[in-house]
């Protein structure tokens, strides 16, 4: 799919949210992974976070982040398995006013290609929350590459082409 050259380009100002009981900050290599992926294609790192698997703590963590008018997107790693503690997509429900399902499943799809059936314990998942994208993807380093490279390197650069998640952000907000 094709970059627009003639465009230039317009940076994100991207939140990175970790969720994570078992990790520290110093232990975070796949928010450290995704970090280096957005700067690398010219967004800016607005914030980033690690919160423990508590459902309360990340949506108290989401609501702040949308709120902030300096945040135009949050990805969040970890927490979207199917274990009792994996909350993030309980998370994203609770504060979401649009669902984004082709997100997730074009996830597993481009997954299974690389992981097989594996694929099918990932719950990641998109959506819109008062005008901020919010994606989430599983915690692994791999399925950070992943989720970056093969959709949102792409999804959130503004002159792909035929559309992008970047044009639309000023029309999140319509009523």
């Amino acid at each position: 799919m094709p970059i627009d050259e003639s465009i230039a380009f317009t940076p994100v100002r991207i939140a990175v949210l970790t969720v994570s009981d078992s990790r520290s900050p110093a232990e975070d290599k796949s928010g450290d992974t995704l970090v280096a992926r957005i700067e690398a294609a010219g967004h800016i790192l607005a914030a980033r976070y690690l919160e423990r698997d508590d459902k309360s703590a990340i949506i108290a963590h989401l609501h702040a982040w949308i709120d902030d008018p300096q945040i135009d997107c949050i990805i969040t790693t970890g927490g979207t398995g199917v274990t009792g503690r994996d909350v993030t997509p309980e998370a994203l429900a609770a504060v979401q006013d649009k669902e984004i399902p082709g997100f997730g499943e074009l996830f597993r799809w481009l997954s299974f290609q690389k992981i097989g059936t594996s694929t099918i314990q990932s719950r990641a998942t998109a959506c819109v929350a008062r005008g901020t994208y919010i994606f989430a993807l599983p915690g692994s380093t791999g399925a950070v590459k992943d989720g970056w490279d093969d959709i949102l390197v792409t999804q959130l650069d503004n002159r792909f082409r035929p559309c992008n998640f970047v044009e639309l952000m000023p029309r999140l907000r319509e009523i």
